[in-house]
């Protein structure tokens, strides 16, 4: 699947992560993919959690190599609804 927007979200620690992630969401039209990527672990488990409870649907968390991992989420959750 190619995403419609990606964010490298390295270097960043929670809450940064979702934080950025939700933001990047909010500036995209419902059913657009965004591709986040991130090396900090904690992240990895919490920013997918996160987006769905705000509604957003997670498609895939994939590790992409020994530091970074890739989680793609589509906009499901439109905060104007």
């Amino acid at each position: 699947m190619k995403p419609d927007r990606e964010i490298n979200l390295k270097g960043e620690e929670c809450p940064m992560p979702f934080v950025r992630s939700k933001l990047a969401l909010e500036e995209m039209e419902l059913g657009q993919v965004l591709r986040i990527i991130v090396d900090y672990p904690p992240a990895v488990k919490n920013v997918p959690k996160s987006l769905e409870i705000q509604g957003d649907t997670v498609l895939s968390v994939k590790k992409l190599n020994d530091t970074d991992w890739e989680i793609l989420v589509k906009k499901t959750y439109d905060t104007e609804d």
